[in-house]
């Protein structure tokens, strides 16, 4: 895994979430207190689009688990930990054998995904439950941040949930939650360094309409409240690629660097190393500074096990052309 990703050229390298079935569900293997099945609501695309829904439910069943995870039934507290040092020192075995000092991350998700995806059955109030996961959350990410690794929370929830738990509120109600998630990951964090960590947001891995997605300018101000010196976004996909006037429009501070999405993560095609690069200079125009920005993919290519829309010789491929659109970007700046 890790020499594919050096022989693409990558930079900044991961374990790949191999020890995981799903980037979030894993924790309930790690937590005391789930038992049973959540009834996650469906997402807005699969009601407005029938059609599109009954394609997709072809596609993946219900693998992994993804919509059908454990539920809070009493008190979570975990005791994950001999599994997170395992990753861990998985992950420094295999920086030593590929050599060459590669940085590397981990990811971990937000106390706020695993609220939303692994339901509540327990706690008086959605925030309990949410600041309970982030005290217990903070365990793992203090492990990663030790072991060497920069830690990567993933927080789609603070983009995608719009479209699924929150759908029936208001934008504006949404982004009182958001505004709560991020207090959420900012108090999990707290002893973590800004510069040692980095959050993703996106608005859900899936080739679909998006119609219902909410647009960053209105999730803007909030995300950069998080304590993270590094925010990932998506903005490579269609429906996503013009919000680098968003970014521009907020005065990207100074203190953040972004990791703009410049390749799909959901499709087969394989981004021209000039696309790749137009990508990344529009970032720099909206950041303002070519030394925080960090060329980045909009997802992961498999985010849950047995979950996957791009064949993997093609994601070597697009890899590949990440790392010759960066260097294309370079030259012009």
């Amino acid at each position: 895994m890790l020499r594919h990703q050096v022989e693409a050229g990558v930079d900044i390298v991961s374990d790949g979430e191999q020890s995981k079935p799903g980037f979030q569900t894993y924790v309930a293997q790690r937590m005391t207190g789930f038992a049973g099945e959540s009834r996650r609501r469906t997402a807005t695309d699969f009601i407005k689009f029938p059609a599109y829904a009954d394609m997709m439910r072809a596609k993946i069943g219900r693998r992994a688990k993804m919509t059908n995870a454990p539920q809070a039934v009493g008190d979570v507290t975990y005791h994950g930990q001999r599994e997170a040092l395992t990753d861990c020192d998985r992950l420094s075995r295999e920086l030593g054998e590929i050599g060459g000092g590669h940085s590397a991350f981990m990811t971990a998700p937000s106390p706020g995904i695993i609220a939303t995806t692994l339901l509540n059955a327990h706690y008086d109030s959605h925030e309990r439950y949410l600041f309970t996961l982030a005290q217990e959350m903070r365990k793992e990410y203090e492990i990663i941040h030790k072991a060497g690794f920069i830690l990567q929370v993933d927080a789609p929830d603070l983009a995608m949930e719009r479209t699924v738990f929150f759908q029936d509120n208001s934008d504006a109600e949404f982004i009182s939650f958001v505004e709560m998630h991020v207090d959420a990951i900012n108090k999990a964090t707290a002893d973590i360094p800004p510069a040692a960590m980095r959050v993703h947001c996106c608005w859900g891995n899936r080739e679909g309409p998006h119609v219902d997605d909410i647009p960053l300018a209105k999730i803007l101000p909030e995300l950069l409240q998080l304590r993270a010196e590094t925010l990932s976004i998506e903005l490579a996909n269609p429906r996503h690629q013009h919000e680098y006037e968003s970014i521009r429009a907020a005065q990207w501070p100074a203190d953040k660097s972004l990791i703009p999405g410049v390749i799909d993560s959901t499709t087969n095609y394989v981004e021209p190393a000039q696309v790749v690069a137009n990508r990344i200079l529009q970032a720099v125009t909206a950041v303002g500074d070519h030394a925080r920005v960090i060329a980045g993919v909009d997802c992961g290519f498999g985010t849950f096990a047995g979950y996957e829309m791009v064949a993997s010789d093609v994601v070597w491929a697009k890899l590949k052309a990440l790392r010759e659109g960066a260097d294309l970007a370079a030259k012009s700046l």
